[in-house]
């Protein structure tokens, strides 16, 4: 006999139990993650790993009072349905889920789309309710459309690039279905999507750890496809860092909004397609052991960088406040001549004791401060960021929860930008006002990254807590695209209803509380031999 208790909230001496399986009369043990202190004197809160015998918990479960299976929402039947609603067909096969089913907006615009970035969730709910023949269709599809000539005016796009999105045109008159991809040609401001191919990669990789077929990601058209992706991405050319160099508007933040250079979510994103790659990849396959060595050289240089430049904390933040500038030759402190003048006042109230973030760019001369949702989230998945730091991203999240997840979450970025800012960032982007859309905006999609994330780091009342918040609005509100207002009070002014990686996003991250095996599929234990820079966070000193 074979029982689930699934994320069932219980407490045997201070340990949070998170899965629990009791096979047949053997005594399994019961895996968990604590989230207490681990020491005496309560100094620190680190994500641990503890062992607790069935009967111990047994012995504790009257005390507890704790229920052991979770009754369903109302609304997960709701979304359900919803999501369902979304599905379009190519040839009578489901393949995406168009990025919203408004019926109440006048313009359709591009929304009756199925984009490679919002597919995602779809597609992990999908698996994740034993449904993979849909994701299947999209991966193989999306493979297809990769093949196509791609072209903006006079200028041919590399052989690697994913489209943005794609269209299935339907001709009643002859009965049949084509597709129409694309590739940056007819997005605002005619920008190219970076992160299209790598969320393909992470996606084949959900897929194959889902499902247990490898056939699939084996195939010589895949092999080839993550080939295409990863040599587009490691080409040599004039770059001194290991990072990605990007134009503004490349990824879940498609407008202009001071993101050009390296920004968090693409080299978050980029670290965890490299490493699932190199986990898909066969290395008896022609081509493939050249790629893989450059994979594992590129991985061990961008997360150095990574941990090394990117993160603040508050004794970074000292250092680089206290930075001499003007520093010649290799012993420069200051590498990229960062001037202190240049660190905004909201930093020193925002950065609590406790705490630390992965700042949103690193160039020259330049560093962006905000805090950037996905690509913080994505960093603990992939484990670019050390179980020290992934900690203290979350420490980070209850410090500033008003800031970041307020009253619906969870904040794309902070703080917005106004005024003469604003103006200058964003062109005055009349949709990128202060606290609106991706200026400081709250996205309901995020809410599956940040679940995913609390999981990995033993961190589930911040999930409970943010899902709940969720439920209380989504329903009544239809399903928004996003809310405005520092505390995400306020549907999006130009939000679509019915959007559908909020109602994914949702499910996702109910499905993931409710049974934490599936965070498999999207996370990457960390890699020992990609040793960290810092061993210990200054954040977690006292």
């Amino acid at each position: 006999m074979t029982i689930l208790l699934k994320t069932a909230s219980v407490r045997v001496s201070s340990i949070q139990i998170m899965q629990v399986r009791v096979q047949n009369k053997d005594k399994s043990v019961w895996k968990s993650r604590y989230d207490g202190d681990v020491s005496a004197n309560h100094h620190h809160r680190t994500p641990y790993r503890a062992i607790v015998t069935v009967e111990a918990l047994l012995r504790n479960s009257d005390s507890t009072k704790t229920r052991l299976s979770f009754e369903p929402h109302p609304l997960v039947g709701d979304a359900w349905d919803a999501l369902r609603r979304s599905l379009v067909c190519f040839r009578g096969q489901p393949l995406g889920t168009i990025a919203a089913v408004d019926s109440s907006s006048g313009e359709v615009l591009n929304y009756d789309q199925v984009f490679v970035r919002d597919f995602v969730p779809s597609a992990l709910a999908f698996l994740m309710n034993g449904e993979p023949e849909i994701v299947k269709n999209f991966l193989l599809k999306t493979l297809l459309l990769q093949g196509w000539e791609k072209r903006i005016d006079r200028f041919k796009l590399g052989e690697g690039a994913m489209p943005a999105s794609f269209k299935v045109l339907k001709d009643p008159k002859r009965g049949v279905d084509t597709l129409a991809a694309d590739f940056g040609e007819s997005a605002i401001g005619r920008v190219a999507p970076a992160d299209s191919g790598f969320w393909w990669i992470i996606l084949l990789r959900a897929y194959t750890k889902s499902t247990g077929d490898h056939t699939l990601a084996e195939t010589p058209e895949c092999q080839k496809g993550i080939r295409l992706i990863m040599n587009q991405c490691l080409a040599e050319g004039f770059d001194t860092f290991p990072t990605l160099l990007c134009a503004d508007g490349c990824c879940m933040i498609d407008r202009r909004m001071g993101v050009y250079g390296y920004p968090i979510e693409i080299q978050a994103l980029f670290f965890m397609s490299l490493r699932c790659a190199l986990l898909l990849l066969k290395p008896e396959a022609e081509g493939n052991k050249d790629i893989m060595e450059r994979i594992v050289t590129r991985l061990h240089a961008l997360s150095y960088h990574m941990r090394t430049y990117f993160w603040l904390d508050f004794h970074q933040l000292n250092d680089i406040y206290r930075f001499k500038t003007e520093e010649y030759s290799h012993t420069a402190v200051n590498k990229f001549n960062v001037i202190p003048e240049s660190i905004p006042d909201w930093l020193f109230d925002f950065m609590p004791s406790r705490g630390g973030y992965f700042v949103g760019n690193v160039s020259p001369a330049r560093m962006d401060f905000r805090w950037f949702a996905l690509g913080n989230c994505v960093a603990i998945l992939a484990s670019l960021a050390t179980p020290e730091q992934a900690g203290a991203i979350m420490d980070l999240i209850e410090e500033r929860w008003e800031d970041l997840i307020g009253e619906m979450p969870l904040k794309i970025c902070y703080p917005a930008i106004e005024g003469h800012e604003w103006q200058n960032v964003t062109g005055c982007d009349p949709k990128n006002t202060r606290w609106s859309y991706h200026n400081g905006g709250s996205w309901p999609v995020l809410i599956w990254l940040l679940t995913a994330a609390c999981i990995k780091t033993g961190r589930l009342k911040i999930a409970r807590r943010a899902i709940d918040l969720a439920e209380a609005r989504l329903a009544r509100d239809s399903w928004p695209e996003y809310y405005d207002g520092k505390l995400g009070r306020y549907v999006g002014k130009q939000a679509r209803k019915h959007q559908t990686w909020s109602i994914a996003g949702y499910l996702v991250a109910k499905m993931m509380l409710e049974d934490p095996s599936h965070l498999g599929m999207i996370s990457l234990e960390e890699d020992k031999a990609m040793n960290p820079v810092l061993k210990r966070s200054a954040s977690w000193t006292v």
